[in-house]
């Protein structure tokens, strides 16, 4: 398998059938614990697109290790091009277990999030670890295409408590009264309960598709998703909208790290950098 062609300019990725934007906003909190990734690239003649959005907590050095080992592991996946939900399961996990093992000499014990879109020709494949969220605008409609993992959601208790965990209320719902997600990448003390094997969804990518929302927490905890594609909707460059979003999860009183990414389709495969001269600048 023969990887060319990566191509990242200035926070956008390009291609003519698509654009993206993102932005990252530390917020009320010290310290800064959300990353991203975006890659665009040719893997044997399709084109590859990836997105991620990571959330850390208890520390940033999950979320980092994600954002440099993630989307790599993916790439070397064997059966990335032919089975990409098998490579996206396998490399989330892997890409967990090397992280604890990178981690097994250190007192930390801080997790991660990861929500992923990856596009593969016309099929877009979403995975999800944790409470970061993506969503779609198809035909019109807001569609979420991850489903946030609560320790009180009835299938997550089930599943943790069937492993000897105890989910309670501690401000929230929360696992072992610690974690108030029921998946995770690290948490080495909660491992056995709480997984960083993902939900996946996939669609076929067509003309109704418009938008693309990434977003932490830091987002969908004051932003519904139909307020976020609509407001994305309304600027018609995608850093511009991502920077709208994250602008009015601060002013709607988010206290968390905000960090989102837009990616919008260009069904007419018109190049947006032949239309719009401010592609081509980087902030």
């Amino acid at each position: 398998m023969m990887v060319v062609d990566l191509f990242v300019e200035g926070g956008k990725v390009k291609d003519g059938e698509l654009s993206c934007g993102y932005s990252s906003f530390r917020g009320k909190r010290v310290t800064m614990e959300d990353f991203f990734d975006v890659k665009n690239t040719t893997i044997d003649g399709q084109r590859v697109c990836m997105f991620g959005i990571f959330d850390g907590h208890g520390g940033s050095r999950a979320a980092e290790y994600l954002k440099e080992h993630l989307f790599e592991n993916l790439l070397k996946h064997p059966q990335f091009i032919t089975d990409t939900k098998l490579a996206l399961s396998e490399s989330y996990q892997q890409t967990d277990v090397d992280f604890l093992d990178s981690e097994k000499d250190t007192f930390r014990d801080d997790g991660s999030t990861a929500s992923t879109a990856v596009l593969v020709g016309d099929h877009l494949y979403v995975a999800n670890v944790g409470d970061s969220r993506t969503v779609i605008l198809k035909g019109g409609k807001a569609i979420p295409l991850s489903e946030d993992h609560k320790p009180n959601r009835s299938d997550e208790r089930k599943r943790i408590e069937s492993a000897g965990g105890v989910v309670m209320w501690a401000g929230t719902w929360r696992v072992g009264g610690v974690l108030a997600m029921s998946r995770a990448f690290g948490n080495r003390m909660l491992k056995q309960f709480v997984v960083a094997e993902p939900e996946i969804q996939e669609q076929k990518i067509d003309e109704e598709f418009e938008l693309l929302v990434l977003a932490s927490d830091g987002l969908w905890d004051v932003v519904p998703n139909e307020d976020a594609v609509s407001i994305a909707r309304t600027e018609e460059e995608p850093e511009a909208a991502a920077r709208k979003l994250t602008e009015a999860a601060f002013t709607r009183g988010s206290a968390d790290n905000i960090t989102c990414i837009v990616v919008r389709f260009h069904h007419d495969k018109t190049d947006p950098s032949k239309t719009d001269p401010t592609n081509s600048q980087q902030d």
